[in-house]
């Protein structure tokens, strides 16, 4: 139970030591605020990951030769339909386009409105935009794309370069919006037989080869019995493609981790010396109180009270201010960290990720060991002689 005598001297306590408890919080909030700040930028990006991986077909095959990637022939189609467990099979018309106005890579996919698509959400597209996508001189692109034409003046049109050098006049006939702005973002939709003109791709061809499985666990079976039928194919399933995503930001996590290991613990060094350094008038205090008949117990109680009224704020305006970092100015520098930096992809927005067992580990990593610096060496006055704390 808290009492408030004790609670009312240790706000006085604070007020009267109001430059150094000023120092603490400074450097307990700027503690909280970076490892907030990477915890809130991980779970933002894991979020965006796993709604991208959903998405995914669940096979994907590519042409490989001397270990390039070549455009696959759709004849391969009907012999995939023949294996057993596969449910679909769809041939994709995509790739990059380099911009080199703003330095980015833009990705290219081209629709058939009257087929199925191999991504729930392009084929909702599809069906709303059923006239745009027949038309063979408009497209639909995300946001990023939109903000990337606009800023090279490119309003209500683009102009591709097509491999024999010639303009290909695009219309911009909307915006479209995705669940995962990884994917939306830099994506442009058009009409397929229009992206095979810009990549100069035969109407018999295409990027690759994507198969939807009847059955999930059938998938390893089927990609193997698809390498022995087609050597020259590179397979890759869905988990291939998570397991490659979460390599790369488990690596980038392990070089933010260690960075950030090194801050923790310069500023754990920097907080023990500010609170542990017991000063001559802490010292004074605590005899005095002694001397007047203040418990031991009563003695750590103000100093516990004091500790938890210093943390607390520190934690919440940590706390805080991480959110507006991160979801408000949308971390500039520190998530590049995790996501990369690249002229070569428009930037995508972190989108909301709460986890409150975030906030807890961040709670118990910080408050305990603050409050320890603080108590501990008040103890070791406190069950000292009263001469010798007023000495």
């Amino acid at each position: 139970m808290i009492n408030l005598n004790i609670f009312e001297f240790s706000i006085s306590a604070l007020l009267r030591r109001g430059s150094k408890n000023i120092s603490v919080v400074v450097i307990l909030t700027i503690l909280i605020f970076l490892l907030s700040s990477m915890m809130l930028i991980s779970g933002s990006i894991k979020k965006e990951l796993s709604i991208a991986y959903n998405q995914l077909p669940d096979i994907t095959i590519q042409k490989y030769i001397g270990g390039r990637v070549f455009n696959i022939e759709n004849s391969r189609i009907d012999t995939l339909l023949e294996i057993d467990g596969v449910e679909d099979v769809t041939n994709r018309v995509w790739g990059y386009y380099y911009f080199k106005n703003s330095g980015v890579n833009l990705s290219i996919i081209g629709i058939d409105p009257f087929e199925s698509q191999y991504k729930k959400e392009i084929e909702d597209i599809a069906s709303i935009n059923n006239d745009l996508l027949s038309n063979e001189d408009k497209m639909i692109v995300g946001y990023g794309v939109k903000n990337v034409f606009d800023n090279s003046y490119y309003s209500n049109f683009f102009n591709f370069i097509l491999p024999d050098g010639k303009f290909k006049k695009v219309y911009i006939a909307g915006v479209f919006d995705s669940s995962s702005q990884i994917f939306s973002n830099d994506t442009i939709l058009l009409n397929q037989n229009l992206a095979r003109e810009i990549f100069d791709m035969s109407s018999d061809m295409s990027s690759d080869i994507t198969i939807k499985v009847t059955n999930q666990t059938e998938v390893d079976n089927i990609a193997s019995k698809i390498r022995y039928i087609y050597p020259d194919t590179r397979v890759i399933t869905k988990d291939d493609i998570e397991i490659s995503n979460k390599n790369i930001f488990n690596y980038k996590s392990g070089i933010s981790l260690l960075l950030f290991t090194i801050s923790l613990l310069t500023f754990f060094i920097i907080v023990y010396d500010k609170a542990s350094t017991t000063s001559y008038d802490e010292r004074i205090e605590i005899g005095i109180l002694k001397a007047i008949g203040w418990r031991v117990e009563d003695i750590l109680k103000e100093k516990l009270y004091e500790g938890v009224i210093i943390s607390i704020f520190a934690f919440t305006l940590g706390i805080l201010s991480a959110i507006i970092f991160v979801y408000t100015l949308q971390a500039p520098l520190l998530r590049d960290i995790f996501s990369g930096y690249s002229k070569l992809k428009p930037e995508f927005d972190l989108i909301f990720s709460f986890d409150i067992e975030i906030f807890f580990i961040i709670f118990f990593i910080t408050i305990p060991t603050y409050l320890a610096s603080i108590i501990i060496p008040s103890w070791r006055i406190a069950i000292g002689d009263v001469d010798e704390a007023l000495r």
